[in-house]
Protein backbone atom coordinates (compact mmCIF):
# COMPACT_ATOMS: atom_id res chain seq x y z
CA UNK A 1 0.00 0.00 0.00
CA UNK A 2 1.40 3.33 -0.86
CA UNK A 3 1.22 6.53 1.75
CA UNK A 4 0.28 9.63 0.49
CA UNK A 5 0.23 13.05 2.38
CA UNK A 6 -3.43 14.33 3.02
CA UNK A 7 -2.26 17.08 -0.21
CA UNK A 8 -1.43 14.29 -2.55
CA UNK A 9 -4.45 12.41 -1.55
CA UNK A 10 -6.75 15.73 -2.43
CA UNK A 11 -4.98 16.53 -5.53
CA UNK A 12 -4.50 12.56 -6.92
CA UNK A 13 -7.97 11.00 -5.74
CA UNK A 14 -10.07 14.52 -5.41
CA UNK A 15 -8.77 17.16 -7.88
CA UNK A 16 -7.54 14.77 -10.42
CA UNK A 17 -11.52 13.95 -11.43
CA UNK A 18 -12.30 17.24 -12.31
CA UNK A 19 -11.38 19.13 -15.60
CA UNK A 20 -9.67 22.59 -16.06
CA UNK A 21 -7.89 24.64 -14.08
CA UNK A 22 -11.09 27.00 -13.26
CA UNK A 23 -13.61 24.07 -12.32
CA UNK A 24 -11.01 23.01 -9.75
CA UNK A 25 -10.40 26.08 -8.63
CA UNK A 26 -14.33 26.51 -8.04
CA UNK A 27 -14.19 22.87 -6.38
CA UNK A 28 -11.72 23.99 -3.76
CA UNK A 29 -13.62 26.86 -3.00
CA UNK A 30 -16.60 25.29 -2.69
CA UNK A 31 -15.15 23.44 0.23
CA UNK A 32 -14.07 26.74 2.13
CA UNK A 33 -17.15 26.83 5.25
CA UNK A 34 -18.56 30.20 6.64
CA UNK A 35 -15.97 30.04 9.71
CA UNK A 36 -12.93 29.82 6.63
CA UNK A 37 -11.92 26.19 7.40
CA UNK A 38 -11.93 23.93 4.26
CA UNK A 39 -14.20 20.59 4.65
CA UNK A 40 -13.99 17.42 2.46
CA UNK A 41 -15.64 14.92 4.73
CA UNK A 42 -13.29 11.55 2.85
CA UNK A 43 -10.37 13.44 3.21
CA UNK A 44 -11.49 14.29 7.26
CA UNK A 45 -12.22 10.68 7.77
CA UNK A 46 -8.27 9.30 6.34
CA UNK A 47 -6.27 12.12 7.91
CA UNK A 48 -7.80 14.13 9.94
CA UNK A 49 -10.05 17.38 10.05
CA UNK A 50 -6.93 19.94 10.35
CA UNK A 51 -5.02 18.00 7.78
CA UNK A 52 -8.33 17.84 5.13
CA UNK A 53 -7.84 21.68 5.80
CA UNK A 54 -4.28 22.49 5.46
CA UNK A 55 -4.19 20.24 2.56
CA UNK A 56 -7.52 21.69 1.14
CA UNK A 57 -6.08 25.69 1.55
CA UNK A 58 -2.45 24.91 0.16
CA UNK A 59 -4.57 23.36 -2.99
CA UNK A 60 -6.66 26.70 -3.13
CA UNK A 61 -3.46 28.90 -3.11
CA UNK A 62 -1.55 26.56 -5.74
CA UNK A 63 -4.61 26.58 -8.24
CA UNK A 64 -5.20 30.32 -7.93
CA UNK A 65 -1.66 30.92 -8.81
CA UNK A 66 -1.83 28.40 -11.84
CA UNK A 67 -4.23 30.18 -13.09
CA UNK A 68 -3.35 33.96 -12.61
CA UNK A 69 -0.15 32.07 -14.79
CA UNK A 70 -1.99 30.22 -17.44
CA UNK A 71 -2.17 31.52 -21.36
CA UNK A 72 -6.14 32.63 -21.74
CA UNK A 73 -6.16 31.01 -24.56
CA UNK A 74 -5.40 27.47 -22.66
CA UNK A 75 -7.80 28.75 -20.37
CA UNK A 76 -10.85 29.48 -22.32
CA UNK A 77 -10.25 25.95 -24.15
CA UNK A 78 -10.39 24.10 -21.29
CA UNK A 79 -13.38 26.03 -19.72
CA UNK A 80 -15.13 25.67 -22.95
CA UNK A 81 -14.74 21.78 -22.75
CA UNK A 82 -15.58 21.66 -18.99
CA UNK A 83 -18.85 20.01 -17.65
CA UNK A 84 -20.57 23.21 -16.00
CA UNK A 85 -20.06 25.12 -19.18
CA UNK A 86 -21.48 22.53 -21.27
CA UNK A 87 -24.87 22.29 -18.70
CA UNK A 88 -24.52 26.16 -18.51
CA UNK A 89 -23.28 27.71 -21.31
CA UNK A 90 -19.63 29.39 -21.43
CA UNK A 91 -20.15 32.72 -20.65
CA UNK A 92 -23.40 32.09 -18.23
CA UNK A 93 -20.76 29.83 -16.44
CA UNK A 94 -17.84 32.79 -16.68
CA UNK A 95 -20.40 35.37 -15.15
CA UNK A 96 -21.18 32.38 -12.20
CA UNK A 97 -16.98 32.56 -11.98
CA UNK A 98 -17.11 36.07 -11.77
CA UNK A 99 -19.68 36.60 -9.03
CA UNK A 100 -17.80 34.14 -6.73
CA UNK A 101 -14.55 35.93 -7.08
CA UNK A 102 -14.04 36.29 -3.44
CA UNK A 103 -14.73 32.68 -2.76
CA UNK A 104 -12.33 31.74 -5.94
CA UNK A 105 -9.16 34.22 -4.22
CA UNK A 106 -7.89 31.96 -0.88
CA UNK A 107 -7.92 33.27 2.01
CA UNK A 108 -5.60 36.18 2.42
CA UNK A 109 -4.65 37.04 -1.09
CA UNK A 110 -3.18 40.25 -1.80
CA UNK A 111 -5.86 42.72 -3.95
CA UNK A 112 -3.98 42.57 -6.77
CA UNK A 113 -4.11 39.13 -7.22
CA UNK A 114 -7.92 39.28 -6.76
CA UNK A 115 -7.89 42.29 -9.64
CA UNK A 116 -5.86 39.85 -11.84
CA UNK A 117 -8.28 36.81 -11.20
CA UNK A 118 -11.40 39.57 -12.12
CA UNK A 119 -9.43 40.67 -15.15
CA UNK A 120 -8.70 37.16 -16.49
CA UNK A 121 -12.73 35.81 -16.16
CA UNK A 122 -13.67 39.41 -18.13
CA UNK A 123 -10.94 38.40 -20.39
CA UNK A 124 -11.98 35.17 -21.25
CA UNK A 125 -16.19 36.28 -21.22
CA UNK A 126 -15.20 38.81 -24.04
CA UNK A 127 -13.27 36.08 -25.94
CA UNK A 128 -15.80 33.54 -25.51
CA UNK A 129 -18.01 36.23 -27.01
CA UNK A 130 -15.98 36.98 -29.65
CA UNK A 131 -15.27 33.30 -30.45
CA UNK A 132 -18.96 32.40 -30.80
CA UNK A 133 -19.63 35.82 -32.83
CA UNK A 134 -16.66 34.86 -35.40
CA UNK A 135 -18.08 31.30 -35.40
CA UNK A 136 -21.68 32.82 -36.02
CA UNK A 137 -20.49 35.12 -39.34
CA UNK A 138 -18.50 32.22 -40.55
CA UNK A 139 -21.82 29.83 -40.56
Amino acid sequence: MTFQSPFEDFVLNSLAAIGGLLDKLDYVAGLRRGDGNYAHWGLARVHGENAAHEAAGEAHRRLFSRVLSTPLAHLLDETAQSQPAGSLGLDPYLEYLAQRLSLLAPPGAERGPVLHLNSVLHALSALARARCHTSRQAS
